[in-house]
């Protein structure tokens, strides 16, 4: 029975990787990727996707360069004030999920401003992880569990990401890198080599064909082979 929610969620590798090769600044890589997401947004309601998250910016990305830091930030900033046009346009629901607290008061405005634009969006739910850690989301939503028992559903109900169907990563690497490891529990894989800024429709719709054929049990035996088949 075909399902009637699909959430992929996204890593977006290689942008820097793909800048360097060229000879251009890793900032430039950044921007392209930012039109990577436009395209993926775009494509993805006409595939059957309801739910898109997106890992923009890990907890671990402070580590890298200030100028970096900085420029990826005001990319962020931009996007959203210009996306939430489109958004709207589209019933496109935006969202932020994440730590805040060490965002500057310029970028927790403009989430703000654009969760609050788009929450009436019904045709594509697009998350947009920043400052995230999966292992940090799940110990705050344990400690904010404190008080009551922990279960498999209250935790899900207080980390309010579905459960994911199918995760794809780009740019060659093979891990989740502290992604929605909660919700990846029963999720299928697929990896590409292709760098973020080069990925598009044609293989957004490659790796969705891979998911429709595969069989996804949840643990289960799966169904006997009726006899006329097996002979």
């Amino acid at each position: 029975m075909k399902q009637s929610t699909l959430h992929l969620a996204i890593i977006m590798d290689g942008n820097g990787r793909w800048a360097t090769r060229r000879g251009l600044p890793r900032t430039d890589g950044h921007r392209a990727g930012a039109r990577t997401v436009r395209r993926v947004v775009e494509a993805a309601p006409e595939l059957g996707i309801t739910d898109l998250t997106l890992y923009a910016f890990s907890s671990d990305n402070w580590r890298r360069p200030a100028p970096e830091i900085r420029a990826l930030m005001g990319m962020l900033e931009r996007f959203l004030a210009r996306e939430t046009r489109t958004c709207l346009r589209h019933g496109v629901r935006l969202s932020v999920i994440g730590r805040r607290d060490r965002l500057s008061p310029r970028v927790r405005a403009a989430i703000e401003s654009a969760e609050r634009a788009t929450r009436g969006g019904e045709t594509l739910h697009l998350r947009l992880a920043i400052d995230y850690s999966s292992r940090d989301a799940i110990l705050r939503a344990v400690n904010a569990l404190r008080a009551a028992e922990v279960t498999r559903e209250s935790l899900s109900l207080a980390l309010d990401v579905p459960q994911v169907d199918l995760l794809i990563r780009t740019g060659g690497e093979q891990r989740l890198s502290d992604f929605l490891l909660w919700e990846c529990a029963y999720a299928e894989f697929y990896f590409t080599p292709r760098m973020w800024p080069d990925f598009g429709r044609g293989d957004l719709e490659d790796a969705l064909r891979h998911f429709a054929q595969r069989e996804r049990r949840f643990g289960a035996a799966p169904a006997p082979v009726p006899q006329r088949l097996a002979s």
